[in-house]
């Protein structure tokens, strides 16, 4: 089906934008579980042999980046936010730390879906100058997998002559995107998802006003992410959830049309939420398969794939959501 350029959306306010960075920033002070991985690197501190890149893996939403910048406040002595330095990584003015992500595309009015080698570049000569405060100088690049080629050349170039007391950590959600030449110069270490504690202590946080029985629904089908957990409150009674869920089963023409036309009154916010659903009922779908049905397996999995590429040149070219997701429903009907 041939998608049509959407209308122009109202403008955002660029100062209302909070970036995911500045998200993780204002949560590196209380960041929930992951103690393990924290200790981890602390140990490698006190040894005297910490490694001058890291690569902090794990799913999407689990607090890769909150961690990130906890462990930068460990090495600029900023861990106590009401002290000088801590308060300078608060505001994200702190000389000596630097945290580069998807920039906001004012243009488009949404963060970019990939980090560029204009955002790489800055990197080198940050590392190489002397550290304000005379210590480490760090950096952080969220969603790492998010580098087109030249920003991940220009990277490369960096970690191939690393100066001394500067430090580089990686988050990735898919690491295996990554230049094998990068994953072979950096330290990986893996986050595992929270769990089911934790996650509501994030939700109470992060969610104070939602209800007691929406936070007992959302964790289970969380995975351990908080922020898919605080995806699916948007999604309140999980009607989104059981909609993708008859999808991958099949839908009528009729009933397609009608679901298209409700989800596409819902903004960005529910755009975003029905396919990442959507993309895990039907991964949900092929795991629970028995093993002898093979053809079934590959028509989902063609389409997973439909559905991630469909989502893609949509956000891309900011082309007619509508459509976009008649052709999702669609195809996740496909593999039945």
């Amino acid at each position: 089906m041939a998608a049509r350029r959407a209308t122009s959306a109202a403008e955002i306010d660029p100062d209302a934008i909070v970036s995911p960075i500045e998200n993780a920033r204002r949560a590196s002070l209380h960041v929930i579980g992951h103690d393990a991985a924290f200790h981890t690197f602390s140990d490698a501190i006190a040894s005297g042999r910490l490694h001058h890149a890291w690569l902090l893996t794990g799913p999407e939403g689990i607090g890769k980046m909150p961690l990130a910048f906890r462990m930068g406040r460990k090495l600029l002595n900023a861990e106590d936010g009401a002290s000088p330095a801590g308060r300078l990584v608060t505001a994200g003015s702190h000389p000596d730390l630097l945290a580069v992500g998807r920039a906001f595309d004012e243009k488009r009015q949404k963060f970019r879906g990939e980090i560029v080698a204009d955002d790489i570049r800055p990197i080198n000569g940050f590392m190489h100058r002397t550290a304000a405060e005379g210590g480490w100088r760090v950096v952080l690049i969220d969603t790492a997998e998010a580098m087109n080629r030249n920003a991940a050349n220009a990277l490369l170039k960096i970690l191939e002559e690393p100066p001394a007391r500067a430090i580089l950590i990686l988050t990735s959600a898919t690491p295996g995107a990554l230049l094998p030449t990068i994953r072979s110069r950096v330290r990986k270490m893996s986050i595992a998802p929270l769990s089911g504690a934790d996650v509501r202590a994030v939700l109470r946080d992060n969610a104070p006003d939602a209800e007691s029985s929406e936070i007992e629904r959302v964790v289970p089908l969380s995975d351990g992410s908080p922020g898919r957990a605080l995806s699916l409150l948007a999604d309140k009674g999980g009607a989104i959830d059981r909609l993708v869920r008859e999808a991958v089963s099949g839908m009528s023409i009729a009933r397609i049309l009608d679901a298209a036309e409700t989800l596409s009154r819902g903004g960005e916010t529910v755009f975003a939420l029905f396919f990442t659903l959507l993309g895990s009922a039907i991964a949900d779908e092929a795991r629970s398969i028995a093993p002898t049905q093979i053809q079934r397996g590959v028509r989902l999995a063609d389409a997973w794939r439909q559905v991630a590429e469909i989502r893609a040149r949509t956000e891309n070219f900011n082309l007619d959501k509508q459509e976009a997701i008649i052709e999702a429903l669609t195809a996740a009907g496909q593999g039945t």
